[in-house]
């Protein structure tokens, strides 16, 4: 295989000025830059991952942590950034959260674990880092953006959505197809995000009259199970309820898979609504409503920033990621025997 040694020798040039050509950096004369064109391509020269490294002097790496590796949450995401690397010549590494520590621990062990192979930047999707964390990665904390949560220290790397405004846009997809006896599956309460997708939610209910403190409320973890069991429960307490909101959309199609399973009709006989708009969304049976968060947008515009960073380089960064609602067969008017 051709090193640059053997095109810097054919197109008779010292190694410095095929290097500069392969790299794309610093000048060379249009002459000697068209003979060391035509030394790659009679050679077949193709730079490897270690010499584009040596040249540019970065890894040409990007680090991404993600907690779990399933779910159809994350990988849009992963594709997303994934695409846009390899548009700019550049390479992903995943690491997510393993070993037998608690989920920060995880998420600690996963960063250092990019740190190490070198990544010149590190993507984070976890809402469990605290300040002490970020400072702990010293001067690399400059090449590091959060994505989906907001972290005191470091507010103009972080990129998410406004997720009470989210809540709200649920509560009023409710309320104007006349639901007013409304269940509700939350995530984790360790989770901000899921906290404020919650506390706007309620909050747009109660504005509009309804009693929150006595509607009937769950807490699961975000998974498919978790809403099956959840929606268990709640069939089982007897709670009259007419819409169900879930914090994420798993949860939602666990749900709706209870609610088909023990012959309750949606939007027939009680209406789902989710969040976050992932493909689970488009294809579940019925299909899914949901709350559209423009996570693409989200994750580009985080993206764009630490490739700024980075590289030097003038990508947009967009900061305002508009929310709507997506309305599907999951969402009707109350059935009236169980308004009643």
């Amino acid at each position: 295989m051709a090193n640059i040694k053997d095109v810097a020798r054919l197109a008779g040039v010292g190694l410095g000025t095929a290097s500069r050509v392969v790299s794309g950096k610093g000048s060379v004369s249009p002459a000697t830059l068209e003979r060391v064109k035509k030394a790659i391509a009679e050679l077949d020269f193709r730079p490897s991952h270690a010499a584009r490294s040596l040249l540019s002097g970065t890894s040409q790496m990007i680090g991404v942590y993600i907690p779990v590796l399933k779910g159809t949450f994350y990988t849009p995401i992963l594709q997303s950034i994934d695409t846009a690397l390899r548009a700019a010549g550049l390479h992903m590494v995943v690491a997510f959260g393993v070993g037998s520590g608690d989920a920060r621990r995880q998420a600690i062990e996963g960063i250092d674990f990019l740190m190490e192979r070198g990544c010149d930047g590190l993507v984070l999707l976890t809402n469990l880092l605290t300040d002490d964390d970020i400072a702990a990665l010293g001067p690399k904390q400059s090449r590091v953006v959060v994505l989906g949560h907001s972290i005191e220290s470091i507010p103009g790397q972080c990129f998410s959505a406004d997720h009470t405004q989210g809540g709200i846009a649920a509560a009023r997809a409710l309320l104007e197809q006349r639901h007013r006896k409304i269940a509700v599956i939350a995530g984790p309460s360790t989770s901000p995000d899921n906290v404020e997708r919650i506390a706007g939610f309620m909050g747009e209910l109660e504005r509009s009259g309804i009693a929150t403190d006595k509607m009937w409320v769950a807490e699961s973890d975000f998974s498919p199970q978790g809403g099956w069991d959840a929606a268990a429960e709640l069939v089982a307490s007897g709670h009259k309820f007419t819409a169900l909101f879930c914090a994420n959309d798993e949860m939602a199609v666990g749900a709706l898979s209870y609610f088909q399973d023990v012959g309750l009709a949606v939007p027939g006989d009680v209406s789902v609504l989710g969040y976050d708009d992932t493909p689970s969304a488009q294809f579940s049976a019925p299909r899914l409503t949901s709350v559209h968060i423009p996570w693409r947008d989200v994750t580009l515009s985080g993206l764009n920033a630490l490739l700024n960073r980075c590289y030097g380089s003038a990508h947009p960064v967009a900061r305002e990621f508009p929310i709507s609602v997506t309305v599907r067969a999951s969402l009707g008017k109350p059935a009236r025997r169980r308004a009643e």
